[in-house]
């Protein structure tokens, strides 16, 4: 079945990021770009980007750690779902497919799914694409092994988000993708100090890289994707019922960070963990990286699937989650497999980073 799939969709597929291949794939909700990295018999691992990203902005931090490939390259086939018109070179999205809601991206998910013949898949998600990502686990609960998720969303927007969601609505909507709109989606990305440093002599590499990506960002496709999650539902009581295995991280500085802690006190106690990074964002992927690795590393044990790299990142001195700053109790594999317990813990980044 997969490899009648996949000669299907020769005539759409090029060359993309991390030696992939990019799918142009077919749904009920209009076309939908993937980029697929690895072995297609491997077990899957789906990723979505927040507004205004796509995979290469929202992920290339952490997909480029040399430690990535032992952890995730190695043990995945990986397929990065951008929304509907973020991919590069995308063009304005058609009138009809330009109202999506986020039951609809959600569902779109699945039709992915469907199209590369997979049943279960583990999501890696980024505020917004967290939201949808937890959603699709909510909606189709056998198909979601588990979760990761970065500075995520899942109530109803705060009068505060209200405020800004609507205030970039408008801006994108009369002035297009303008400094002024991406100075704004910088704030929801990134920590002060990363914001700051951009303006200091050379700059942020960090955030002239996502400036970079963010060139030719349609601002009718960002407005559609940014509606969708601004007129998003609270998805606590969902949440309570899901028993998927989910590992949220978060910066202590992401506006989003009440939001974490409100799902990992609203999941069953015994499937999710948190963990708070110290010095970032929302952005975890873009800015630390390397802070994701170990956390991610030790909730993929629980797998019977997985395996661990000969040298484990939990056992590296130079792992920013090495002791002391981090019990090893905390992520043991007991207390990331069945019998989750919840936890919050700091990290400290690494010196390089």
């Amino acid at each position: 079945m997969m490899e009648e799939r996949c000669d299907s969709v020769a005539l759409d597929m090029d060359i993309a990021p991390w030696g992939g291949q990019d799918y142009l794939v077919s749904t009920s909700f209009g076309h939908i770009s993937v980029t697929v990295c690895g072995d297609q018999y491997k077990p899957a691992l789906i990723t979505y980007p927040d507004v205004g990203l796509n995979c290469m902005s929202c992920f290339e931090g952490l997909f480029s750690c040399p430690e990535a490939s032992s952890v995730l390259v190695h043990n995945f086939c990986i397929y990065h779902i951008d929304p509907p018109g973020h991919e590069i070179g995308a063009p304005e999205s058609a009138p009809k497919h330009s109202s999506l809601s986020v039951d609809d991206l959600a569902d779109q998910v699945a039709e992915v799914l469907d199209y590369f013949g997979l049943d279960e898949v583990i999501g890696l998600g980024v505020t917004g694409g967290a939201y949808v990502l937890s959603l699709f686990a909510c909606k189709y609960a056998d198909r979601a092994l588990g979760l990761i998720l970065v500075s995520p969303l899942a109530q109803s927007p705060s009068w505060t988000e209200w405020l800004q969601n609507q205030a970039l609505v408008n801006l994108l909507y009369y002035c297009g993708m303008t400094g002024f709109v991406k100075e704004m989606f910088f704030q929801r990305y990134f920590c002060p100090e990363v914001r700051d440093a951009a303006a200091s002599v050379g700059g942020s590499d960090v955030l002239t890289t996502i400036r970079r990506y963010m060139q030719d960002r349609r601002s009718q496709n960002v407005m559609a994707y940014l509606q969708a999650i601004h007129q998003r539902q609270d998805l606590t009581e969902n949440l309570k019922q899901l028993k998927c295995r989910t590992l949220i991280l978060v910066g202590d500085q992401s506006p989003f960070h009440h939001e974490a802690l409100h799902i990992n006190n609203a999941m069953n106690r015994r499937y999710n963990a948190l963990i708070e990074v110290k010095g970032a964002g929302s952005l975890v992927t873009e800015e630390r990286p390397q802070s994701m690795l170990v956390p991610i590393e030790l909730f993929l044990t629980g797998y019977a699937f997985y395996q661990r790299p000969v040298v484990s990142l939990a056992s590296s001195p130079k792992s920013p989650l090495s002791p002391p700053c981090m019990s090893a109790e905390l992520l043991s594999s007991e207390s990331l497999g069945l019998k989750l317990k919840p936890i919050k813990t700091r990290v400290t980044s690494s010196p390089e980073l």
